[in-house]
């Protein structure tokens, strides 16, 4: 009973909408604007670099506190992490206080994995970054990193149920950031720098 009420606890704690929050306070709705997403990548372009930043920190958080905070709460396998950390990202992806229509994920993710598994987040935000460097495409980042992720978990081995949850947590993202494939196939998908566009 505690584990389902803590993991109900995980889901409304990710839903929170940091994003909207943030861009609310500086007389923006993030919904109106940009790709219409509430996630740090959109907050980053329509209200600003700093405030995008402090969004995504606060997304990564999500995720972070319920993998690593919320079993030592029950004192149970550190395992749970895993499930309490999906529930945050699924209450980020899909919030109950904005009618199921959140952000992608990526974050929150970030944020999960930290709290289970820091040196795979490690090698993920570094293909991350070389992707961006390349690139510039957040989108193509995420998704980059979210297979390697996927991958990584399962040299180093940190037992099936962390290396399913971020094998199947990769499916996710990449299923989120479908629409952004058609655009980066299209050519249309916009870079970090230029125009706007989605969220992670």
């Amino acid at each position: 009973m505690e584990i389902a009420i803590l993991t109900l606890v995980a889901y409304l704690f990710g839903a929170l909408p940091f994003g909207l929050f943030v861009a609310k306070s500086r007389g923006i709705d993030i919904r109106q604007q940009g790709s219409g997403n509430i996630g740090a990548t959109n907050v980053f372009r329509c209200v600003g670099k700093g405030w995008g930043i402090f969004t995504f920190t606060l997304d990564v958080l999500k995720g972070f506190i319920s993998a690593f905070f919320f079993p030592k709460l029950l004192e149970v396998d550190p395992e749970w992490g895993v499930l309490f950390g999906l529930a945050a990202i699924i209450g980020h992806t899909f919030p109950v206080y904005l009618k199921f229509k959140g952000g992608k994920g990526v974050a929150t993710s970030a944020g999960m994995l930290l709290g289970v598994a820091p040196m795979v987040v490690g090698i993920g935000l570094l293909a991350w970054g070389i992707c961006m460097v390349v690139w510039r495409y957040v989108s193509l980042a995420s998704m980059v990193a979210a297979v390697v992720i996927a991958g990584v978990v399962w040299v180093v081995d940190k037992g099936w149920i962390v290396n399913s949850a971020l094998t199947a947590l990769g499916v996710m993202v990449i299923w989120l950031h479908r629409a952004n494939i058609k655009r980066l196939l299209n050519g249309t998908e916009s870079r970090i720098g230029k125009k706007k566009e989605d969220n992670v």
